[in-house]
């Protein structure tokens, strides 16, 4: 029970978990016929942490109770330094039509990051998915790493 990290005992609520046992029946040693994930659609793979691990997350994409619907976006992994969050920064050109010219711009998303994605560092350009509000400021949910992170220079990305 390495998942129960809380006060709160954690449990997938689509799982029942005091199922009986019968009197001579053979008991099967694998402990993971009680795991519910799902597939958020939208051609993204479940991670296979979500399908074999054993954490508890209901703000999980895949295995908890969140709809991904909305935009999807890509950023660059800013900071982890709160539980279970990332900061992604996204960054884009604005045009001023007065100098005929392009100004470097950036916003900061928070965004979940389930535990599946446990091997996510600073620099990581990953794939966001819109959901649900889940917090004050966190609206997004981390869906996929695209690529690992090259160098730690902050840099402009896009081109």
């Amino acid at each position: 029970m390495s998942e129960q990290t809380e006060k709160a005992f954690q449990k997938q609520p689509a799982i029942f978990l005091n199922k009986k046992r019968q009197i001579g029946a053979k008991v099967a040693k694998s402990g993971k016929e009680g795991r519910w994930t799902k597939n958020v659609g939208l051609g993204i793979k479940t991670p296979r942490e979500a399908i074999e691990g054993s954490y508890i997350d209901k703000k999980c994409p895949f295995t908890g109770n969140v709809s991904i619907r909305g935009k999807l976006l890509r950023g660059t992994v800013k900071s982890l330094k709160m539980k279970r969050t990332c900061t992604i920064r996204r960054d884009y050109l604005h045009y001023i039509k007065k100098y005929n010219r392009f100004e470097k711009r950036h916003k900061n998303i928070s965004a979940h990051v389930s535990p599946a994605f446990i091997d996510i560092k600073q620099g990581d350009t990953v794939l966001v998915g819109q959901c649900r509000p889940l917090s004050k400021t966190v609206r997004f949910n981390v869906l996929k790493i695209i690529a690992a992170a090259g160098s730690d220079k902050k840099k402009f990305s896009k081109f």
